[in-house]
């Protein structure tokens, strides 16, 4: 990475286990919060946008608008023993019946 400005992210830990999926949120974070750059991170993942966003988009399935836009309130940086939070876990059922309501 060569530090650009904004930096766009499609599923880019998609095709990773869990696990190491996991390992990358953390690392991922570290240039993040020293260098705050713009960056619009794609994910079908709640947990993954949740954990390593500030704030998330939820889009409709069609024409491509944004239906919910609204602040995560989960202190950064994260650990990994924060997704089973109660405020975490409440904040991604949340969006998943947002999600679930925009689908039908």
């Amino acid at each position: 990475m060569h530090e650009p400005e904004p930096l766009l992210l499609d599923e880019p830990f998609g095709a990773l286990d869990q696990f190491t999926r996991e390992e990358l949120w953390q690392t991922q974070q570290d240039p993040y919060l020293a260098r705050k750059p713009t960056v619009l991170l794609v994910a079908h993942d709640l947990r993954e946008a949740a954990y390593l966003t500030i704030r998330i988009c939820v889009m409709s399935a069609r024409r491509g608008r944004i239906i919910s836009d609204r602040a995560v309130e989960i202190p950064q940086p994260c650990d990994i023993a924060m997704i089973y939070s109660p405020a975490f876990v409440e904040m991604t059922q949340g969006l998943r019946a947002q999600i679930a309501q925009v689908r039908k």
